[in-house]
């Protein structure tokens, strides 16, 4: 990266944080933490912003994305993606993968989101006592096999255990460091009018195999967790793309909705989303019709967002399409002006309404 791109990209960066500390100030509603602040949506915002962000605010910390970005040096110097996450899905185990599975996958995922190689993680159990050790162990050799597949290595790790029917089984919480190899900067507020939105495959796989999974849905569907490392995915769409593509997030809690509407926010855009190009699978469609969901606000661990440039749309396309990972991958939206910070759904009967971030907790103990 060079000097006078790197002063840019600074400049950009802290006129995004005072753009960020001019905005009303969010407030926590309630005088209670509920499971609504831990479901990514707009109470998840509203604890970060108005409880912590006030507290750690540094410039590290204050884009708010899935990973810090952490330069070593001056100017050319190597560069970390340094991301961290807790896991408490339930069930453990699920159609798909497991809790193992999915913590591994989820960090070395938020990792490839900041265009950076994974190379190692952490691993923090806290185990509930009575867990049975047959299960702890089926969890670790999942994880051990999940760190294999994506190319990282759990480096350093920790265990606690709390008293019976305090813990819930076991959570996970992991920590995963990577290599920024690429002379790229992807960051939520980078979008432009004419960009392009894409996802790389179809979209509330995880959360409605979680939710049938539980067996209190007299559902017969066979649907599994779209759980998976992106790594391989995300470097194909960055060779394609380059610096035509704006930002990388994987969807997980509050759906593809929620990014969206963070992401309109932070740019402070119009994203105007087609219903008719969404990739849906027919099961997921039937689920969220029978439990009153919306798809775009079912979780996803093994998709990704990209907002891309007009003139590298097709390229981008084609890069994930060629991926066992994207083969379902769709143009799905488009960046526009005006209104800015709100997302609007075309809707397949020719009406548009705002889709705006997930409020309260339709799917609790997903990831």
């Amino acid at each position: 990266m060079s000097a006078n791109s790197s002063a840019r990209t600074e400049e950009e960066v802290l006129e995004a944080i005072e753009a960020r500390r001019r905005r009303p100030r969010r407030k926590v509603m309630s005088e209670q933490v509920t499971l609504s602040h831990g479901a990514g949506g707009k109470a998840s915002h509203d604890l970060i912003e108005a409880l912590f962000l006030p507290e750690l605010r540094n410039p590290l910390l204050e884009p708010l994305a899935d990973s810090a970005t952490v330069a070593l040096g001056g100017a050319g110097s190597p560069r970390l993606a340094f991301t961290t996450d807790s896991y408490v899905v339930k069930p453990l185990f699920f159609p798909g993968g497991d809790i193992g599975e999915l913590a591994v996958n989820g960090t070395v995922n938020d990792l490839a989101m900041a265009g950076a190689t994974p190379r190692c993680l952490s691993a923090g159990f806290i185990v509930e006592e009575g867990f049975a050790v047959a299960d702890l162990s089926r969890v670790a050799a999942s994880m051990g096999a999940a760190a294999r597949a994506a190319g990282v290595e759990i480096a350093t790790g920790d265990t606690k255990v709390v008293e019976r029917g305090k813990g819930d089984g076991v959570y996970i919480n992991t920590a995963g460091i990577g290599l920024i190899e690429r002379d790229v900067e992807l960051r939520p507020d980078r979008l432009q009018p004419g960009d392009r939105v894409l996802v790389s495959g179809t979209i509330g796989d995880h959360g409605m195999a979680i939710m049938i999974a539980r067996g209190e849905l007299e559902l017969e569907v066979e649907l599994e967790s779209d759980t998976a490392p992106l790594v391989e995915l995300s470097a194909a769409l960055l060779d394609a793309g380059g610096d035509g593509i704006r930002c990388l997030r994987d969807p997980t809690r509050g759906g593809l909705a929620t990014v969206l509407a963070e992401l309109a926010l932070a740019s402070e855009v119009s994203i105007s989303l087609d219903e008719a190009s969404l990739p849906l699978r027919a099961e997921v469609i039937g689920a969220c019709e029978i439990l009153g969901l919306d798809p775009l606000y079912v979780a996803n661990e093994g998709k990704l967002v990209a907002v891309v440039a007009p003139e590298v749309t097709d390229a981008t396309l084609a890069a994930l399409r060629s991926h066992p990972l994207g083969a379902d991958a769709a143009v799905v939206a488009e960046v526009r002006p005006d209104p800015p910070g709100l997302v609007l759904l075309e809707t397949a009967f020719g009406g548009s309404r705002v889709v705006d971030m997930l409020a309260g907790d339709p799917l609790p103990r997903i990831c």
